[in-house]
């Protein structure tokens, strides 16, 4: 992500200018794998790979608008291989949520390690959402 410092413009005033982005910079597709999978008609197991922050998000918004407006009736977000879920994550799966309640379609999530329930957990989200800690024990419910 870049940067805003504050850099003297023609040698007197300061002027707060975006730094350039680093041409080295990774994109948000290297950051984030997406996978999407149907283990039964009507139901769609998501898998997110790496890092959901506000670099990634719109990826990862995209792909869960995609699933949530088309004729799935159920949804499984697999949160399993997440190593930082960040605020804009946060707030993604809640606009999700409520996406999924407004087109009725079931929405859960798996998470099993501490990069995505500590950040459930702590912002009260984890009570908010179903989870579970298996992709096979969320199709079982």
């Amino acid at each position: 992500m870049t940067e805003n410092r504050i850099r003297p413009v023609n040698g007197t005033e300061t002027t707060l200018l975006p730094e350039l982005p680093d041409p080295g910079a990774p994109n948000a597709d290297q950051l984030i794998e997406l996978s999407v999978r149907t283990p039964a008609k009507g139901i769609v197991v998501l898998g997110v790979s790496g890092e959901v922050d506000m670099f990634t998000t719109p990826l990862l918004r995209t792909a869960l608008d995609e699933q949530l407006t088309s004729k799935t009736e159920r949804l499984v977000l697999d949160l399993s291989q997440v190593s930082f879920l960040g605020s804009s994550g946060l707030a993604v799966l809640v606009d999700c949520l409520h996406l999924a309640e407004d087109n009725g379609v079931g929405f859960c999530l798996v998470s099993s390690t501490r990069s995505v329930e500590r950040p459930l957990k702590v912002t009260g989200l984890g009570d908010v959402f179903s989870t579970f800690p298996t992709v096979s024990a969320a199709l079982a419910a």
